[in-house]
């Protein structure tokens, strides 16, 4: 896979911030029982995507700020949509449209969390597609002893 090099593609990619190669989410977002599952380190580069125990309480700000969103977005849809219906019309689309985004919603809200807080930097050493720590591999030896018995 192409290396990205830009930190805001690899963030709307969901990709590691570190390597932007590694996947943030262990499981597609349309599974509804696993869309939350993030695997503890990247599978690239080793990186610990949780810095510290309950980092991620903090993108429950970034969620309010999405669904404050989607609310407008959702509001003014149905007003253009329905020529300005009744108050039960725009409480039914509105909170559909929240439920239907509630998945995406959650996994970019930890996604910049973990972009903007987490400190990670984007270090392009970990592009080669080698696990972290690999470095040059030596060539095998056989050992004396097995060769003994």
């Amino acid at each position: 896979m192409k290396p990205i090099d830009s930190s805001t593609l690899a963030l709307l990619d969901l990709r590691c911030p570190r390597c932007h190669q590694g996947k943030l989410f262990s499981y597609p977002a349309y599974n509804l029982t696993k869309y939350a599952v993030m695997p503890e380190r990247c599978p690239v580069c080793e990186v610990v995507y949780e810095p510290e125990p309950g980092f991620y309480w903090g993108a429950m700000f970034v969620s309010y700020a999405f669904s404050v969103a989607c609310f407008a977005v959702g509001g003014v849809a149905t007003y253009y949509l329905f020529n300005d219906p009744a108050v039960w019309v725009y409480v039914l689309m509105v909170t559909g449209f929240v439920l239907v985004t509630a998945p995406i919603t959650l996994r970019y809200s930890r996604a910049i969390m973990l972009y903007l807080f987490g400190f990670i930097p984007y270090d392009p050493k970990y592009n080669d597609g080698r696990p972290a720590d690999s470095g040059p591999q030596p060539s095998p030896r056989k050992s004396p002893l097995k060769a003994i018995a």
